[in-house]
């Protein structure tokens, strides 16, 4: 390759890498990375495929994805870097960079070797500048290896404090449901015997929560790849309770008692957010791999909904808490509403290797808070 063609190639990656470092950790928008984004993408896919034969042990395996991807991306950014460095060194080494112990070697190895001592202000290497040109060039080199490094280390300390707000959040959220990701079941207990006025307060807190979550993945989307075994802590199953608890909110409780409830702005924020969440999380990550288009529920599932919405009203009826009168009505809105989420969890629950019965229990069987214990044993009981 002839030298001027090998130092441009060199300068092109250099550039390249310092913009995908740029636009990955101090833009930090949703999809803006040039190399991070794709290598995340097909790290997860490999991880994809590849547990597939292990079945049982699958969750587990797919958890190590996320730190994976961490070290592959700091990885290649310093093998890029470096590698960009030798090939603008290459066709200058024994002339503008020299060894300081004996004849130069103007192999490539070298080279790589020469740039990658370079990027540290305290690295040892045995190669040193003749120029005026690589003398600014390894001061350069310097710099940009500190300031990558330490923009690396604020970023994975930034990623680990967010996936712990995450989780922290996703787990009050499964304890509040008492541990069954049933919205009627979290509704029944921020609103007890009819009660709304500190469950208000809650509702208020879980809108801000999620405000937080779905900023948190537009800052760092690695996070998307951080699956768990646990499916308490999936996102899709945060989203799906929570956007089942609006509209059961907005369908099954009595208009007159709790039309305030109804129409208050922590209970839109609660929607908009989770919405906002699931939507770009799947335009995002998914891709091609979404559907063309949100084909409408069949009967059969509609059918479903509906009795998943009795069997709802029957528990909230239980914790004494005034319900719709007109429990038909109530359950058409609660379908239509159902309708404008369901496609965008059902899409992104397998995308992360998760059933969709695990993800929503309730949705999936109907009638299971007929079978859980009285509402009213909480009286004196916890369990």
């Amino acid at each position: 390759m002839p030298s001027w063609s090998e130092q441009t190639l060199g300068t092109a990656l250099v550039l390249f890498i310092l913009a995908d470092v740029f636009l990955t950790v101090l833009y930090a928008r949703l999809g803006s990375g040039l190399l991070s984004y794709h290598l995340a993408r097909g790290t997860w896919l490999l991880f994809r495929t590849l547990s597939k034969p292990f079945h049982s042990h699958r969750p587990k395996i797919l958890s190590f994805c996320g730190p994976t991807i961490l070290v592959l991306v700091v990885l290649v950014w310093a093998l890029l870097l470096a590698l960009g460095m030798a090939l603008i060194i290459h066709p200058r080494l024994g002339t503008g960079v020299v060894s300081t112990n004996g004849p130069t070697s103007r192999d490539f190895v070298s080279a790589l070797y020469a740039g990658g001592g370079s990027m540290s202000i305290i690295g040892d290497t045995s190669f040193a500048p003749r120029t005026a040109g690589f003398r600014l060039l390894f001061m350069l080199n310097s710099l940009m290896g500190v300031s990558v490094i330490s923009l690396t280390l604020t970023y994975l300390m930034q990623v680990y404090n967010a996936l712990y707000r995450r989780n922290a959040f996703a787990y009050s959220v499964h304890l509040a449901s008492g541990e069954t990701a049933d919205a009627a079941e979290l509704i029944a207990g921020l609103g007890p015997e009819g009660q709304f006025q500190s469950g208000y307060t809650a509702v208020n807190e879980l809108a801000m929560q999620m405000t937080g979550l779905k900023e948190t993945h537009h800052f760092y989307p690695v996070l998307f790849y951080f699956r768990f075994p646990d499916t308490a802590y999936a996102v899709s199953r945060i989203s799906l309770v929570l956007l089942d608890t609006v509209t059961l909110i907005k369908s099954a409780l009595d208009d007159q008692r709790y039309g305030w409830l109804k129409e208050s702005a922590p209970v839109t924020q609660l929607w908009r957010g989770c919405l906002s969440l699931v939507k770009d999380l799947a335009e995002t990550f998914l891709g091609d791999d979404l559907p063309h288009g949100n084909a409408p529920a069949d009967r059969e599932t509609r059918e479903e909904w509906r009795r998943r919405y009795y069997a709802a009203v029957r528990r909230l009826t239980q914790a004494g808490i005034p319900t719709i009168a007109d429990q038909g009505a109530g359950a058409e809105n609660y379908v239509r509403l159902r309708a404008e989420w369901q496609s965008h969890i059902a899409n992104l629950a397998p995308a992360l290797g998760f059933e969709l019965r695990d993800i929503d229990p309730a949705g999936s069987d109907p009638e299971v808070p007929d079978r859980r214990p009285d509402f009213r044993r909480r009286l004196h009981s916890v369990s």
